[in-house]
């Protein structure tokens, strides 16, 4: 079975965090979608009310999971039993991080990545952007997934 990590904080998840796990699933028989977290902060209530979020919009699909996981996401990939580490690109800039962090994680873990770029309609859209709006009273309800 293929199957994939993909990692984030996702604060928020948005439809485009959403398109690219429903795009990888034409391509690997099951998703994990890791929400990492800073140990040395701890766990905190927000980080296990954004998992059970986003366990609601893949309500049905046993093929998506989510966890919750502190380090390496490349050891926690493994952990999961997943083949490859799957990453979004938006811009060019992402894409010379993306390729940095893929280098290393095959170097040291011996996992590949998988990029998926954003649909060119989504590649505006990022977490911080509607983190940002929200702050200002902005209706972001349209970048957020539907819940199942």
């Amino acid at each position: 079975m293929k199957s994939a990590f993909f990692a984030g904080s996702f604060n928020p998840f948005t439809i485009g965090h959403e398109s690219i796990v429903n795009r990888a699933l034409t391509l690997f028989d099951r998703v994990v979608i890791g929400i990492g977290f800073n140990s040395e902060k701890g766990l905190t209530p927000d980080v296990e009310e954004r998992a059970e979020l986003i366990r609601s919009y893949f309500a049905g699909r046993p093929e998506v999971e989510v966890k919750v996981y502190a380090g390496l996401t490349a050891k926690e990939a493994h952990r999961c039993g997943c083949t490859h580490l799957l990453r979004s690109v938006r811009t060019a800039a992402d894409f010379e991080y993306e390729k940095n962090l893929a280098d290393a994680n095959r170097n040291i873990f011996g996992i590949d990545t998988f990029i998926l770029y954003a649909e060119p309609e989504l590649s505006f859209l990022s977490s911080s952007l509607v983190r940002e709006l929200n702050r200002y009273g902005v209706d972001t309800s349209k970048f957020i997934p539907k819940q199942n």
